[in-house]
């Protein structure tokens, strides 16, 4: 009786797997040793994807993006990346479409090297500053531009914006003196802050430190592809959703050092109390279920007209940028 019903089962998963339109998905993401992207991480790691049918082929770039580019450029079929980036895409008569959630707040930190700290008294004072990102218009750019524009600068002209990656090139960046502030994730931030290397000015690693800075909590991390991959390959986006939920499920029940087992050793830095440290700062930032809330996709439009021209609040069309019927249907099968 066991063995059919160990069969029967075998048979059901067989079955939707053959349904996936692609079995061989190319994901570019950008900086994957972030927490920004741990459930990327852990379902890779604790083979997610490929219970699901799925070979992935995974592509790390220095930032969201230069990963988005490859996935525009059409050398990746899909983005782990900031929401955020569908609606800077769909300005310019592009679609994008996000279906799953890895990050329900931002998790960027901004800080000033410890030196220059007593000097900003405000975020007018960073002018003529050179400001660290992970890469030119990435999300940790973007939170630079909106406390650029809050202090009255102008973020194309007033500062000098050099992409640095999210991990020990960004680390290296600041201790030798090559920028002035940073925007960065953790563990990188952490790592700098106990070394007294800088002084945190703004923070959306919490929920307060986000409404803080955006005026409400957005969606940060999520996969999203062209609108047109998404129509048709639902079957594969529903495995891609599945994988992700269920590593957002994992880590919402996981310690930090459960996570620490599954991860690299490199995205460690070599101080594993620090990595420890740091993922019990971001936890709360991390999706526990996929969803994209309506409220916090309202409030990236506003966030990102505010200093975005090109970001028109009344001509972009929220429906497109997010769906939530992949993530949904993963919840269901997932409880």
């Amino acid at each position: 009786m066991r063995k059919v019903i160990g069969f029967a089962l075998f048979f059901a998963i067989s079955l939707v797997q053959a349904q996936i339109e692609k079995r061989d998905v190319h994901i570019a993401v950008g900086g994957q040793a972030s927490f920004y992207y741990l459930p990327l991480t852990v379902a890779e790691r604790l083979g997610y994807f490929k219970e699901e049918g799925i070979n992935l082929k995974l592509s790390d770039f220095a930032g969201g993006a230069v990963a988005l580019r490859a996935v525009v450029g059409g050398s990746a079929d899909v983005v782990s990346g900031a929401y955020e980036h569908t609606i800077s895409l769909q300005s310019k008569k592009q679609y994008f479409q996000a279906f799953v959630a890895q990050g329900r707040l931002p998790q960027i930190a901004f800080g000033v090297v410890s030196a220059k700290a007593a000097g900003i008294k405000s975020f007018k004072d960073l002018k003529g500053l050179k400001i660290g990102v992970s890469a030119p218009g990435s999300s940790t750019h973007n939170l630079v531009k909106q406390l650029l524009t809050k202090g009255g600068l102008d973020p194309n002209k007033d500062v000098a914006i050099i992409g640095v990656g999210l991990g020990a090139t960004a680390i290296n960046a600041i201790k030798s003196g090559q920028i002035d502030a940073i925007s960065n994730t953790d563990p990188v931030i952490t790592k700098l802050e106990q070394d007294n290397s800088i002084k945190v000015l703004a923070d959306t690693r919490t929920l307060k430190g986000t409404e803080a800075v955006w005026g409400a909590a957005l969606p940060a991390g999520v996969l999203h592809a062209p609108i047109e991959f998404v129509q048709k390959n639902p079957n594969t986006v529903q495995a891609l959703a599945n994988a992700i939920v269920r590593a957002d499920k994992w880590i919402a029940k996981a310690s930090a050092t459960d996570v620490a087992k599954v991860v690299p050793e490199s995205y460690l830095l070599g101080d594993r109390a620090l990595y420890l440290f740091s993922y019990d700062k971001v936890k709360e930032a991390i999706s526990p279920d996929g969803l994209i809330s309506d409220a916090g996709a309202k409030a990236t439009v506003r966030a990102l007209a505010a200093f975005d021209p090109e970001v028109k609040p009344a001509e972009i069309d929220l429906t497109r940028t997010y769906t939530n019927e992949f993530a949904k249907k993963a919840n269901q099968k997932y409880k």
